[in-house]
């Protein structure tokens, strides 16, 4: 009577641990088929990849490691993208200006940009913005002069 319950109870572990590796191989066959769709949808044409968003570039230009191409990229989009301002709302500046003007100030004091992007930033933003040339002016002397040397 002991060795039928041994012979059932290995029995029972057996069918068992057919089961489990039945279960650990599906998955496995159900990731490949999925890597090979994904891999076909890579290959295939794609509509434009979406518009980064202000704050995605704002992210970017406040990164003290982007690189100076990375700045120049992130700005363009900035002038490309959102570079008109909202008008002056009587004397005082649009409250999305503020947005602006701390890219100015972060764009002069990051430690991989140069006076070619800074120029480019400040024409480009006066062209299109040209009520707010005063501030604009003003914010670009606020971030040169808080660098130091």
């Amino acid at each position: 009577m002991e060795i039928t319950l041994l012979v059932k109870s290995i029995l029972g572990l057996i069918v068992v641990l057919g089961l489990l590796i039945f279960l650990l191989i599906l998955p496995s066959k159900t990731k490949k088929s999925q890597k090979k769709a994904e891999k076909k949808a890579v290959n295939t044409p794609t509509a434009k990849e979406p518009e980064p968003t202000l704050e995605a570039l704002r992210k970017v230009i406040k990164n003290k490691k982007s690189t100076e191409t990375e700045l120049k990229e992130a700005l363009e989009m900035v002038i490309k993208k959102y570079g008109k301002v909202h008008k002056k709302l009587g004397l005082r500046a649009h409250p999305d200006f503020d947005i602006y003007m701390d890219m100015l100030f972060t764009i002069c004091r990051h430690p991989n940009t140069n006076k070619d992007i800074i120029v480019q930033f400040d024409r480009d933003l006066g062209r299109l913005n040209p009520e707010y040339k005063k501030e604009i002016n003003e914010a670009i002397t606020k971030g040169l002069n808080s660098r130091g040397i």
